[in-house]
């Protein structure tokens, strides 16, 4: 590791378009797991103006079976969808929650996808997919997250919450966030660039509004990152296009899955690839994600390391994982093999191991709690009831043992 370096991670807001389709494909996610947790879900979102398409293959009991949609089905999803959009805040003439025009072309999951993901006889579940996962913890934050990515996303959820409270009535849905670092002996020791570009009324971009508006943002910045991080040498670039009115879908197309470093771990670890909204648990490029990134917390909650990175590989239809692979970057109290030898351990003991269905069962995932994440990151968050279980730190004392 360098001595000192500087790091960037960005953000962006829930209004996003992007993270507007993320929200809509795990709001459809959760529906069909609320009416079947076997369900399987495979939804794309499209967002632009004044339309949101949707497309896909699904499969789930009493809603979608044998080809043919349960009555009242295609409604709800369409209702699903609206009240996704109008809990965001759009309500604008070129994207309207009521207005916008909606296509739904879900479809049947392919039953050769079905064959290798579904256990039958002596066969066990298998990965949904091929592909690496890797999961990521810090000792940055108390949320053992990298830094600037932290403050990213809570600088625009509190935009946000001042939003729909009225506190900040200029504020518009679509917002982006950049935090610039400096780090010494890895630890943060300098703010030296914010960036925010943020939605807004009319005219917030000249005269005395325009300084309105920044001086909200900065008062934001000011709550969310430590005083002694921020000085008088610290740039801010807030709305540097100038005017920044049309936004969300109207301004720039929506897709799932493009914020993908977003939702991770901002660039200050290593990303297999893959997407997680609108995915099923049976989709390891969602559950191995969150199951990695559990055992890397702990590790870290454990003081086993001051960072651990964590790689899991599979194979389509394949249940057991082709490979483990455990980084602390030096930093760890023990070696990485060790770590490795107590994972597997403990995930066997108290998951039922590192198969897709270990995890899915192991965590909870088969339950409809995913669409709190498609915004603000998916790790990181508190573990409330049976959301984001994969941030819980309740292997802290197996670990310990394992390697003692």
């Amino acid at each position: 590791m360098r001595s000192e370096y500087v790091f960037t991670s960005e953000s962006v807001s829930e209004g996003h378009p992007d993270k507007v389709s993320d929200q809509i494909s795990d709001a459809i996610v959760d529906l069909f797991l609320s009416k079947d947790p076997e369900a399987r879900v495979a939804c794309e979102t499209l967002t632009t103006t004044q339309k949101v398409v949707l497309a896909g293959e699904i499969r789930c009991k009493g809603v979608y079976e044998n080809g043919d949609w349960a009555p009242g089905a295609l409604e709800e999803i369409e209702k699903v969808v609206r009240e996704t959009v109008k809990a965001i805040g759009y309500e604008q003439d070129g994207f309207h929650w009521e207005t916008f025009d909606f296509e739904n072309y879900l479809h049947a999951q392919s039953a050769h996808i079905a064959q290798g993901v579904d256990s039958s006889g002596n066969k066990d579940e298998g990965a949904g997919d091929q592909g690496i996962m890797f999961g990521y913890a810090s000792v940055e934050t108390e949320d053992l997250m990298p830094a600037t990515l932290d403050f990213s996303h809570k600088i625009l959820h509190q935009m946000a919450q001042d939003r729909k409270s009225g506190a900040a009535p200029f504020l518009e849905p679509d917002a982006k966030s950049q935090v610039t670092l400096r780090y010494k002996d890895g630890v943060p020791v300098a703010c030296t660039a914010i960036v925010v570009s943020t939605q807004h009324a009319p005219g917030y971009d000249k005269g005395e509004k325009e300084a309105e508006l920044k001086a909200y943002v900065k008062s934001v910045v000011a709550k969310v990152i430590p005083a002694e991080l921020l000085s008088d040498q610290t740039v801010y670039h807030i709305n540097p296009t100038g005017s920044f009115e049309i936004g969300g879908p109207d301004g720039d197309a929506g897709l799932t899955g493009r914020k993908i470093i977003v939702d991770t771990y901002g660039g200050a670890a290593p990303h297999g690839g893959g997407a997680f909204s609108g995915k099923d648990p049976t989709k390891v490029d969602r559950s191995a994600a969150y199951v990695t990134r559990y055992l890397a917390k702990n590790v870290v909650a454990a003081g086993l390391a001051k960072m651990c990175t964590i790689q899991i590989s599979y194979a389509i239809g394949v249940a057991q994982p082709l490979s483990l692979y455990v980084d602390t970057s030096g930093t760890g109290t023990v070696a990485d093999e060790a770590i490795e030898a107590a994972i597997t351990k403990i995930a066997a003991e108290k998951l039922g191991g590192l198969t897709p269905r270990g995890i899915r069962l192991g965590l909870g995932l088969n339950k409809p709690i995913y669409k709190p994440s498609a915004a603000y990151g998916h790790f990181g968050r508190k573990a409330q009831g049976d959301f984001f279980p994969w941030e819980r730190t309740d292997l802290v004392e197996d670990l310990k043992a394992a390697v003692a």
